[in-house]
């Protein structure tokens, strides 16, 4: 169901299978005739065993999926997992690069030697251009980005389309790569066997060695820190959060919100260059001296 009529991602599912099979386990088999107790005992054992708040949560919310498709499919009259209060999540701020740290991620790709290099430059240039995801990135046909068109359409989660801009500078990139790549390549990004796209885990490392390079932690860099990264610099470069919205492919504007700590840095930096009293603290302290 989840593959044919929600369209999800290989990642997803093998995410949601990873799920279930641990709680088959804790449940020592027929996972489906669990009752509520079960499912609270098992959330409970996740967080004595040291799983993250986000690891229950998302383990949890797997049951719930799972159960309620059995319900809707008639196999079982509930949802034992519905009432199960879910661990609450820590509130963090989603990592970025800042604008100088991209450009120093950029001049070390370029000089990186060979096919890889070139490799990293389009990688680095598309991402930032976009806010594409890596998945989304890698699944970019060998064509993808050498026409004249100013926008690109791109199939994200769940099977959603959205059109993204396109800069001159990313489809120059992409151009250069497909000049280093297999004639037969089938993915703008090929992997090692004909035909492959380049795998995450390879992407990842190619990236890695960029930020070495550019003295950037390599700790500090990947694939969804640079889709951060462009969402946090449109923000404080006057973006709305709708518009951002529509560019990252998010089905619900909350998931688009944790970017306003940009929102509230740049208010605050408005006030401090507008108003009268934050522009000028040496007014105010002579104004209270005459008092």
């Amino acid at each position: 169901m989840l593959a044919a009529e929600r369209g999800a991602a290989a990642n997803t599912l093998a995410a949601y299978a990873a799920d279930l099979s641990d709680f088959e386990v804790f449940c020592g088999g027929a996972p489906g005739r669990a009752n509520a107790a079960a499912v609270a005992d098992y959330v409970a054992s996740l967080a004595a065993t040291g799983s993250s708040a986000r690891t229950q949560a998302r383990r949890l919310s797997a049951l719930r999926q799972f159960f309620l498709f059995m319900l809707r499919e008639g196999n079982r009259e509930d949802n034992p997992a519905a009432d199960i209060s879910t661990p609450k999540l820590p509130q963090s701020l989603p990592k970025f690069l800042s604008e100088a740290e991209v450009d120093a991620l950029l001049k070390a790709a370029s000089d990186h030697p060979g096919v890889q290099g070139v490799k990293a430059t389009a990688g680095l240039e598309i991402l930032y251009a976009t806010g594409l995801r890596v998945s989304e990135l890698l699944a970019l046909p060998a064509a993808a980005l050498s026409t004249d068109a100013q926008t690109l359409m791109i199939k994200g989660k769940g099977g959603r389309e959205r059109i993204v801009p396109l800069s001159d500078v990313a489809k120059q990139a992409a151009l250069n790569l497909r000049k280093v790549s297999p004639a037969k390549a089938r993915y703008l990004f090929a992997g090692r066997a004909a035909g492959t796209a380049m795998t995450r885990q390879g992407f990842a490392l190619l990236l890695k060695q960029v930020a070495l390079k550019a003295n950037i932690d390599p700790a500090r860099l990947s694939p969804h820190v640079l889709r951060h990264s462009f969402a946090s610099h449109l923000l404080a470069r006057g973006a709305d959060l709708r518009s951002l919205q529509k560019l990252l492919g998010h089905s619900d504007i909350a998931t688009t919100q944790i970017y306003t700590h940009v929102l509230a840095e740049r208010l605050e930096k408005l006030m401090q260059a507008h108003h009268p009293l934050a522009r000028a603290p040496q007014a105010k302290t002579k104004r209270l001296e005459r008092k």
